[in-house]
């Protein structure tokens, strides 16, 4: 999506993205068997991986420069709060017809950014013919780049750290505290994204004030880290207290849309687009070995 993001523009991959998750969650309410579910899901993991960076380097091209990380803020923040809407639907309806609302929210999201335009800074690129766009190798052909590319994708970890091991496993963390109501490992993910969403919003405008992005993210990563040891050492023994210290860890997250500015501002517009898509996609991708190493540490513990 990083790629055709750059020979293609932001819209294209921005409406493919959205039509391919949408499409592919509509089909996952009249699945049958569970290959054909584990494809469906896969190609919506496809579609859902291009629309976040493709929406932000949109925004952070179009917007002035004092603008971007509030207006990038505001597209995460409210954006994440779809989590909400997903766990209210699961416990509402049937799980075919969440699927269904899934989808259609999706299909509805096309509609209303029919109206969105090309970034500019793409169209003025695109007229350069001479410029090679979307080499996604060329970010490793570089060293400086290299450093960079991957200083990026280490600024997000702790991000899905805690929503890929703290919140997704907090049934399993619940019961080594002998907290004795059950956790929901749902109702973690909702509320650790209540979190998310309100600190994506916060950080923009904290990083406005700052004047700088790094100090805010900085002071978020710090956060979370405090957040994490009470998590883990803080003797919780009530499922209340549980769940609000997973709201502090989802605001401490909360500069996703932040990260992934500061990725693509890394790059020139030739590779901006590739950036900001496989950023966050490369520490998605770093969840398999987190729980790789979770499942393997609960064995040998």
């Amino acid at each position: 999506m990083g790629v055709l993001g750059r020979k293609k523009g932001r819209l294209s991959v921005l409406f493919g993205s959205i039509l391919t998750y949408s499409l592919a969650n509509i089909a996952c309410g009249f699945v049958q068997d569970p290959t054909t579910y584990k494809i469906l899901r896969f190609i919506a993991g496809i579609g859902l991986a291009g629309e976040l960076g493709a929406g932000i380097t949109l925004v952070s091209e179009i917007l002035p420069k004092h603008l971007r990380a509030i207006g990038t803020s505001l597209v995460a923040g409210i954006g994440l709060l779809g989590a909400v809407v997903a766990y209210f639907s699961v416990e509402w309806f049937d799980w075919r017809t969440a699927y269904f609302i899934g989808g259609g929210m999706g299909i509805a999201l096309l509609l209303l950014r029919i109206g969105v335009f090309e970034s500019g800074v793409f169209m003025h690129i695109k007229a350069q013919k001479h410029l090679q766009r979307g080499n996604f190798f060329s970010l490793f052909t570089n060293r400086d780049r290299l450093i960079r590319y991957l200083k990026c994708i280490g600024m997000g970890l702790p991000t899905w750290f805690v929503i890929g091991i703290l919140a997704t496993f907090s049934n399993e963390f619940g019961l080594a505290m002998n907290i004795p109501e059950p956790i929901k490992p749902g109702l973690s993910i909702m509320w650790c994204y209540i979190g998310l969403s309100v600190g994506d919003l916060s950080s923009g405008f904290l990083s406005h004030w700052l004047h700088s992005r790094k100090k805010a993210v900085l002071g978020l990563m710090l956060f979370t880290l405090v957040c994490t040891l009470i998590y883990l050492f803080g003797g919780i023994n009530t499922a209340s207290n549980f769940y609000g210290i997973i709201l502090f860890l989802g605001f401490g997250i909360g500069y996703w849309a932040m990260f992934v500015t500061i990725g693509a501002e890394q790059f020139g517009t030739n590779l901006r687009a590739t950036a900001a898509t496989t950023i966050p996609n490369m520490v998605r991708g770093t969840v398999v070995l987190m729980t790789t190493l979770f499942g393997y540490f609960q064995t040998v513990v």
